[in-house]
Parts: C-alpha cells; structure tokens; sequence
C-alpha cells in the first residue's frame, strides 16, 4: 500500500476492514485494531473469518449488495456499520471494504443533541411564561428576543423590535442597554417611559458575557403602576398588622423540644377559654409572640388585638391610653376626648407587657376594669363597658413583689388565672438549631443574603453559651454573624461568630453575647445578676452624664422603675 494512503487511513477516526477476493485481510487500519484489540500487523493476510467470526464481508462479496448502517456485536463493543463490495472496472466483484465505529459514541453524541434541544425547549418555554417583561440585545445594541410580558407591556411585538436599534421603544429616558454595553456593568432601578402611550416603567440590565466577553444585554421592565399598587396593599396590609390584627400564630413558635410542645399546648388550650391569661418568663423568650398566637387561635381573632408597653409610659399617659379621655380632661387634650385602648379592643384582646411596671395606682384602677368589665375615662363619671380578653406579661417575679408591697395581691390573683411559663433558652437548647436556621432564613431575606447554614463548630460555641438574653439575644447574635460574612459565604462558622471564634465558658458570657466577665466567689445566680445589673445601669449612667431620662430611654425601662433599680442597688 501507498505509505501516504497508508497514513490517510490510519488517521482517520473510522475503524476500515478490506478484504480481497479470496476473503484475505488487506487493510486494516489503527482505529480498527483498537476497536478488535488486534494489530494490523498481526491480521494482515489472515482470513476475514478467522479475526472477526461475526463478519459478513464474504456475504458481501457473494452478492455484491452494500449493507449500510447495520448494527453488529464486535466483542464486548457494539458497531455501526457500511459493508460494501469493491468491485474492477468490468464491474466483477474483487473484494469488499466495511467502515464502522462504537455505536456508543453515536448515541452519546445523539443525546447530547436531544438534551440541548430540551433545555434549549424549556428555557424558551420559561422566556416565554414568565411574568416579567425581558429583552435582549446583541453587543451591537441590536434586539435579539423579546417575550410575550415584553409585547403586553409596551405595545412592541417582535416585527417591531427584533433587528432593531435597542432604543425602538423608548419614549423617554436613556436606554439601559446602552449604558450595559458601553460600561459592561449591570444597571438598576432605571426610570423610564416606553411605547407609544408612554407607559412609566423601571428598568434594571445586566451584561451577557460569553468565554468573558460582552456579547449583548438583557433588561428587565416592570410596570411602575403594579409596583405602586402593590405599595399600596402592603401600606394597608401593614396598617391592619399594626392597628387590627395579631401577626404571628403558633405555626410562628420554633421548638420541637418536649418543655417548648407542653408550653405551646399549654397555651392553645388556654386559647380555646375566655380565662384572663399571664404569660411569665425571662426577656426575650417570646411572650408578645404566644400573645400573638393565642389570640389568633381564639373566638376572637376577627377582632382587635391591642399591645400596650406598661413601662414604656408614664402613669399620666398610660392612664389616658388604656381608658381614653373626656374632652377638657386636662390641658392639651383633643377636642371631643379619645377612646381608650380598652374599648378599642372591645370583644377583642388586649396584651398588658411588663404589667410588673405599673404604679400602685394604675394597678388599683386595672383591678376594677377586671373586676367589673368597665372602664372610665380620664375626666369622666360613666362606666362603659368592656368585652375584653387580658393577656398580660412579665419578667418579674411577681411573687416577690406582692411580699415586697409593690404589687397587689388582689390584682395578682385577677392576672394570675391562667399562667404559663415561657422557658428560657438555655432549658430547650435542643431546639436551638432550629430556631438559627429559621433566624438564616428571615435575615437571608432581610440582609439579601443566601446562607445555607451553620458549622457545627459554631454550632458547638453558641450550644455552650448561656444566653441571658434568650431568643432575643440569639436573634441579635445570629444577625451580627451574618454581617460578618462576605456575601459569597453560605456558611455560618466560627470566624464570623461576634466576639471572636472562641466560646466563652459555661456561666461566664455576658449579657450581649461578646465578651466575658470574671465569676466572684459567690455564685449565686440572684447576686451575680444583681451585680451585672447594677454595673450596667452605672456605665449606662456614665454614658449619659448622669441624665436619667436618657438613661431610662436606653434601657428600655419606665423612669420610674430605673429609680426603683437606682435606690434598691444604692445607685446615687
């Protein structure tokens, strides 16, 4: 054989097999020898049977038929293959060729085709189905597609913008295609009019890079008029959050753990009855979010729910805020009085947070509003009568404070008929990891974060730490480890932990969480608490240059009770 002929056909990536009249090998090429496990060296001269028992090349020759694309076993291979007889210019038969290769590749090349073809199926079915209104332009500013939301926004169908300077549809404003291509950076909240009726739009645009090349931009239209109604209902929606209706229901209380299901049954039972309710439990371990939840687990859930922050009030104004006033009550009040918040809440409920706050007055006039279902207005002498369910709550030990003389027995007996106890964090920390990856899922959407969870060496620190601050703290702390977190980060772990990637000791964390304070010989958790409380009222104090008030605000606390806390840890 010719040595270049020889070379061409070794080369090429089809398997080649010819024999001549006798049925004698004659080529046989590399990808032949690679398919059969056989060197061309080694079969040269044999008969075709006697290399490949399977053969049909002498049938071929037989009849001088061709047989193409015929599937064949070839070992442990299965071929694709063209036999075909070679024949002399008088048209006799001289031998015959078969050119074949793995099927394998074939098919494998056929579904590669047959799965691009459906992706490329779905996502034109996506571009299509979507709701947003899209465009695409080649590098040159040149429409390229639109979808079905594009042509029912603006007006534009495909004859009009396809093949099309990027800037057919505008009617005011400066295109955002334009501005991607010529600075190849995305582009955000763009106002604009487009169409003929120069409808208002926002228009955000981002690049399309190809191997990290520009090659066109997509844009993303929204109607402005559905923005503002939507605006709208979330303004109306927030305003029947914050004056008519409970937000949260029990499906919102995280915990799994057998302490926090006896207290969520606890208080669906409790829901179910028109008992007056008291919710008792450290800061921050949920009591406004059971309120929430009882409530809307009650018959009176399609009425008013009223929250009202004992401590956050003065006396004067609480009194005016719960009972309402009559016109000329005192000076400054409106012209016609005001309703309380008591009959606002009227076959509703009423939520009483930190009623360990109120003064011994306040606390007198609750008691009859109890006893008797009706309230009087400031400056008023007619009884009007109340529907209401009370749900109080309180950090304080209110036991101590009827010993102590600064609460009622009386009115503690009328709050305390049905209590439940919220329990601290640190008494389910069985449910802590699922109250963090709640925690990632609320800032996820409230940072524009994507988070998938926490290490357990994280997981590790904040199981032994002791949280104070409950679920409000663990809250906070989540949040500030997210902060801390680049934005490509998906994982909470140690480093992004708030004060360090090392736990403090059991007993030793403070009150926010990041930092340590040094145990005295007495360990009892009354004096230790006592004495945290008293050093931070100080440095709170010092901060302010001694301004109570202030004070006060920062702490959450009424004036009131910071002057109790003043004089009970000999504060000047």
């Amino acid at each position: 054989m010719n040595k270049e002929i020889e070379l061409i056909i070794n080369s090429t990536h089809d398997a080649m097999i010819a024999v001549d009249r006798q049925g004698l090998i004659t080529v046989y090429n590399a990808a032949a020898g690679e398919l059969t496990h056989k060197d061309s060296s080694e079969v040269i001269g044999q008969h075709i049977a006697e290399v490949i028992p399977s053969t049909r090349l002498p049938i071929i020759m037989a009849s001088g038929i061709s047989e193409l694309n015929q599937k064949q076993s070839l070992g442990d291979v299965e071929i694709i293959t063209n036999r075909m007889p070679v024949k002399n210019e008088h048209g006799q038969v001289i031998g015959a060729i078969a050119v074949f290769r793995d099927i394998s590749e074939i098919q494998d090349l056929a579904e590669e085709i047959t799965d691009l073809k459906e992706v490329k199926s779905m996502l034109e079915a996506v571009f299509k189905a979507t709701q947003d209104a899209i465009s695409v332009v080649n590098k040159d500013g040149i429409g390229l597609l639109i979808n079905p939301a594009y042509t029912m926004l603006t007006g534009y169908t495909e004859q009009d913008v396809i093949g099309k300077e990027c800037t057919v549809d505008l009617a005011e404003g400066e295109s955002v295609h334009l501005k991607v291509l010529e600075t190849g950076e995305p582009v955000k909240s763009v106002r604009l009019r487009v169409g003929p009726n120069r409808k208002e739009v926002i228009a955000d645009a981002a690049p399309i890079l190809v191997k990290g090349k520009l090659s066109g931009s997509v844009a993303v239209i929204h109607d402005v008029t559905e923005i503002n109604r939507l605006i709208t209902e979330l303004h109306q929606a927030k305003q029947i959050i914050r004056n008519l209706e409970a937000k949260y229901t029990f499906d919102d209380i995280i915990g799994t753990s057998a302490i926090m299901q006896g207290t969520i049954d606890k208080a669906k039972l409790a829901a179910q009855t028109p008992a007056t309710i008291i919710l008792r439990g450290e800061s921050g371990t949920g009591k406004e979010l059971f309120a929430h939840a009882i409530h809307n687990a009650s018959e009176r859930k399609y009425n008013q729910f009223v929250r009202v922050n004992c401590a956050a009030l003065s006396e004067t104004i609480l009194e005016s805020e719960l009972f309402g006033y009559e016109e000329g009550a005192f000076t400054g009040a409106t012209k016609g009085g005001k309703i309380g918040l008591f009959e606002q809440a009227d076959g509703g409920t009423i939520f009483l947070d930190e009623i360990g706050e109120i003064s011994p007055t306040m606390q007198a006039k609750l008691l009859r509003v109890l006893q008797e279902k009706e309230v009087v207005k400031v400056g008023g002498t007619k009884p009007i009568e109340v529907n209401v369910r009370v749900i109080s709550a309180t950090n304080v030990d209110l036991e101590q404070a009827v010993m102590e003389n600064t609460f009622r027995k009386d009115l503690y007996y009328r709050l305390n008929v049905f209590p439940i106890v919220i329990p601290a964090l640190r008494d389910h920390l069985e449910d802590l990891e699922e109250l963090i990856q709640n925690l990632i899922r609320v800032f996820n959407q409230e940072y524009g974060r994507n988070v998938t969870g926490i290490s357990p060496g994280a997981t590790g620190v904040i199981r032994g730490m002791q949280w104070p601050g409950n679920v409000r703290e663990l809250e906070n702390f989540i949040g500030r480890a997210m902060i801390n977190m680049r934005v490509s980060e998906r994982l909470i772990d140690l480093q992004h932990l708030p004060g360090g990637d090392q736990p403090a000791p059991k007993g030793h964390q403070d009150l926010d969480g990041g930092g340590t304070y040094q145990l005295s010989g007495d360990k009892n958790l009354q004096s230790q608490l006592d004495r945290l409380e008293k050093n931070h009222i100080e440095a709170v104090l010092f901060a302010n240059d001694g301004n109570r008030e202030q004070t006060a605000v920062e702490l959450g606390v009424s004036l009131r009770s910071l002057y109790y806390k003043m004089k009970k840890h000999s504060i000047q």
